[in-house]
């Protein structure tokens, strides 16, 4: 008996990490998305009320760690390399 729980807390660990990863990749893409958004957008061009959503974006952003940016980054070129 104490195996088969073993067996099922490996299986749970197993699910809780693949969900964990997927979500990461999620969050990547978004994060990436975001940055080309930012680094591609017009301030002059902005509505007068997005300055501060734009801001706090780009906070956001600058705050995040550099492995982490260049990854989301990764992510986002290579989807529009190929066409996705």
């Amino acid at each position: 008996m104490p195996h088969t729980l073993k067996e099922q807390e490996i299986s749970m660990l197993r699910a809780e990490i693949e969900m964990l990863v997927n979500e990461r990749q999620s969050l990547l893409k978004t994060t990436g998305a975001a940055a080309v958004f930012i680094a591609n957008l017009d301030s002059d061009a902005l509505p007068e009320g997005t300055y501060e959503a734009a801001e706090m974006l780009s906070n956001c952003l600058n705050d995040l760690p550099e492995e982490t940016l260049r990854d989301a980054l990764e992510k986002v070129r290579a989807e529009l390399a190929t066409g996705e």
